[in-house]
């Protein structure tokens, strides 16, 4: 067996093995990239660590911990309410009103966070207690609110796209750019199967608010709206990197949450600071390992071994677009997004570029399988998050995601067969 090919069955079988003994995933990717610069002949502890540094040495990834930060921000300064508030001023009233208020909310909220986690987190508290209240199906509604909270890696600002872009070296703006269609796609999927799903629920319709309550509604939200805005025009005409959009959401959050809503004191920044640093700090590792396997990796150039094998694959791009799609989809319910990115990333794009695959448009489709993965059981990060906040059995929440999760696989194979529903509103927009 050549070198390469044992090096490939060492980080296969050592990821394998190291994640059915419970390994935390950091740890596994370093020592898997150990083993495999031992049986390529580079083993060097002063190269392993080189490569650690590497991994977060990055002006990029500084937007994580910024983007992080903004999302804790909004949550504990009021921004997250108010936006729920709005959409169920205007949309609480219909039947199953509540539902689209999720929805809408999810979507305005991944324009502003980008963290699956935290807008998972902001829903499930404020409106899995009023749709238990009002008689919603607990099961349902949690799968409602798993399934829009992971728009938020989609819709620009996206943090898995700024791991993706700085992993990979693709364009971190056109990444965003590529999400903005996918992400409302999304969301009105989740509009149509919520109405399917409506169907077979008895739930009463309410009193549509006076014009004057929806209003007033509005413009309690007018600053949190004015955040996507800010970022995303900022990052369009120049104004500012994504890692300086980073920083200036984090920013504004803060003004907004201590000086205009004044929902957050001084003393609070403390917690807030604690909480988005213990975070980064599990994302931060994540990378610093895979940089130890990645650059492994390219030592072994498994990219092309792998190219090697999959042959006639190569020759037909959207079959092996729907192959991988497949691959990732498998991978996803065993893998959180970030280790997936990390791991898969650099090994899939060459092969897809090599196939004539646009990066950005694969780009895309890789974050939104890994987003998919996040309610795909067993592992499912998010559905353990509704889980938790709404102390439900995961296996009621699993139940109910299956209908939103259906229609997921369904938007992903859309886009699998008409990529130029991501490729031309990028090029539009660029």
């Amino acid at each position: 067996m050549s070198p390469e090919a044992l090096a490939f069955v060492v980080f296969t079988a050592g990821m394998l093995v190291l994640m059915g003994i419970g390994m935390n995933m950091a740890l596994a990717l370093v020592l898997t990239g150990a083993g495999m610069a031992y049986v390529l002949g580079f083993w060097d502890t002063q190269l392993l660590a080189q490569n650690l540094v590497a991994g977060v040495d990055s002006f990029p990834l500084l937007a994580v911990p910024f983007f992080i930060l903004a999302g804790e921000l909004m949550n504990s300064g009021g921004i997250s309410r108010r936006i729920i508030d709005m959409a169920q001023a205007w949309v609480g009233h219909i039947r199953g009103g509540l539902g689209y208020v999720a929805i809408a909310a999810a979507v305005l909220m991944a324009s502003m966070s980008g963290s699956a986690l935290a807008d998972t987190a902001a829903l499930a508290t404020i409106l899995l207690p009023m749709m238990k209240k009002q008689g919603y199906p607990l099961a349902t509604s949690a799968g409602l609110l798993a399934s829009g909270g992971i728009i938020a890696p989609i819709i620009p600002p996206s943090m898995p796209f700024v791991i993706y872009g700085v992993t990979t070296n693709t364009s971190i703006s056109a990444l965003f750019l590529s999400g903005i269609v996918p992400g409302i796609i999304m969301g009105a999927g989740l509009l149509v199967a919520w109405k399917l799903v409506l169907r077979k629920i008895d739930l009463p319709q309410g009193e549509p608010l006076p014009m004057r309550e929806r209003l007033r509604a509005t413009l309690r939200a007018a600053w949190a709206m004015l955040m996507p805005i800010i970022i995303i025009g900022g990052m369009k005409t120049g104004v500012f990197t994504p890692t300086e959009a980073a920083v200036v959401a984090a920013f504004y959050a803060l003004v907004v949450a201590l000086f205009v809503h004044r929902e957050m004191r001084i003393v609070e920044i403390g917690p807030v600071l604690v909480r988005a640093a213990k975070t980064t700090a599990v994302v931060m590792f994540l990378c610093a390992g895979a940089q130890v396997a990645s650059y492994m990796i390219t030592l072994a150039d498994l990219p092309n071994v792998l190219t090697g094998w999959l042959g006639g694959l190569v020759e037909s791009p959207r079959l092996l677009m729907t192959v991988m799609m497949v691959v990732l989809v498998l991978i996803g319910t065993a893998l959180d997004l970030t280790p997936t990115i990390l791991i898969f990333g650099p090994v899939m794009l060459p092969i897809a570029v090599k196939a004539g695959i646009d990066p950005v448009y694969f780009g895309l489709m890789f974050v939104l399988n890994g987003a998919i993965g996040l309610i795909t059981p067993p592992v499912g990060t998010v559905l353990n998050v509704v889980a938790g906040v709404g102390r439900l059995p995961l296996h009621q929440v699993i139940k109910g995601v299956n209908p939103f999760l259906v229609t997921y696989v369904l938007i992903l194979a859309l886009f699998v067969v008409f990529p130029q529903l991501v490729t031309v509103p990028v090029a539009w927009m660029r």
